[in-house]
């Protein structure tokens, strides 16, 4: 035990002396969470939008300034030239045109119903496709407001009418920072206590004092040990000033308990280290060992859920994911923060972060190949 002891003194006296280590562990978090919340947002605004008005007529208008005082869209120019619109969407001056018909007006009092023509540039398929739902779901609350005014108020009393009444569980105001929140700090630790583990032997192996610890009779446990423990508390230690930067900055403090989090958190953070150091036990050079750690981790960070839905993956990549232990970890922290689930909730998910632990850190002691 006293060996396990002065081992991991060492480690922390050598991460102090680390010129970047200790900034990292302060600064790291609050660069991300400051600037990624607002920077990685999938929700798209200011689109713009080119309106080609062939009616010229009071509703046309209406319709036009609805649309124009939506936060979503930008109003680049209302013409009556589609060509022109088309043209404009070329040279990346506009994203969607909306083609109003001449026949607008008539068409909305005498016939109670109207076409208008949405074309999205879809070389952004995200923008493109959320634009033309965005613009089809103001045209619909236009179209409700006419029929309101137009029609006699005994036959809108007289017709079947629907009232659907939506309740967002969990994430009342639909604010995207609350659902990606929880992935940064997973992001954050996985980073962290994945890539430095890594770089710790091979920067051993390429100094040479490996050599000098392998030739002293400290056991390949005390040794892994050693090196996992103090990035075991540098990762509680960053998930302690995530949550708190997360209150102060956002005011958002999980609906659950912080218990259930540090206790998901602790046994997400064995595995991780446990996967630096696999890779490190397997790396000869410390460029050996930064491409291997790069493409783990690009691959695990993009095949977890986080930013995508596993459903909508294919079903190769499916399995990718359900073998990643990210994708649980963001699974952990999404429903403890916005669902307020408890350990009993989370039971499945943390099991498989717990054979995850087990397994990586096993691996991570057997790979260990001590020469005196």
């Amino acid at each position: 035990m006293s060996q396990l002891k002065f081992l991991i003194e060492k480690e922390f006296k050598q991460i102090s002396r680390n010129a970047i280590i200790p900034k990292m562990i302060i600064g790291y978090p609050i660069l991300v969470m400051l600037i990624f919340p607002w920077a990685i947002n999938f929700e798209v605004k200011n689109i713009k939008i080119h309106i080609v008005d062939n009616a010229k007529s009071v509703y046309s208008q209406r319709l036009i300034n609805k649309i124009d005082a939506s936060s979503y869209f930008v109003l680049t120019d209302v013409s009556t030239d589609y060509n022109l619109a088309l043209k404009d969407i070329e040279d990346e001056k506009s994203d969607i045109i909306l083609e109003i018909p001449a026949s607008f007006d008539k068409d909305i009092v005498k016939e109670r119903r109207a076409d208008v023509m949405i074309s999205a540039n879809a070389v952004n398929s995200t923008q493109g496709l959320l634009g033309n739902n965005y613009l089809t779901q103001i045209i619909n609350d236009f179209s409700r407001e006419l029929r309101t005014e137009i029609y006699p108020a005994t036959v809108m009393a007289n017709a079947s009418r629907i009232d659907v009444v939506t309740d967002y569980r969990y994430n009342k105001k639909l604010d995207y920072k609350s659902f990606m929140i929880p992935a940064f700090i997973v992001l954050m630790i996985t980073l962290i206590c994945g890539i430095l583990p890594s770089l710790n032997i091979v920067i051993e192996k390429e100094t040479g004092t490996i050599q000098q610890i392998n030739a002293t009779p400290v056991s390949k446990l005390n040794f892994i040990l050693a090196k996992l423990i103090p990035y075991w508390i540098i990762g509680l230690i960053i998930l302690t000033i995530s949550f708190i930067l997360t209150w102060l900055v956002y005011g958002l403090l999980p609906s659950g308990s912080f218990v259930t989090l540090y206790i998901s958190a602790i046994i997400f953070i064995l595995g991780v280290t446990g996967l630096g150091i696999i890779i490190s036990n397997y790396s000869e050079t410390l460029q050996q060992s930064m491409f291997l750690v790069m493409f783990f981790i690009l691959i695990i960070i993009l095949l977890s859920g986080m930013f995508t839905p596993i459903s909508a993956m294919p079903k190769w990549a499916q399995l990718i994911a359900y073998a990643n232990p990210l994708t649980y970890f963001i699974e952990i922290m999404r429903l403890v923060y916005l669902k307020g689930s408890s350990l009993s909730d989370i039971f499945k998910p943390l099991m498989w972060l717990v054979g995850f632990a087990v397994f990586l850190n096993s691996w991570a002691v057997m790979s260990y190949r001590k020469r005196g």
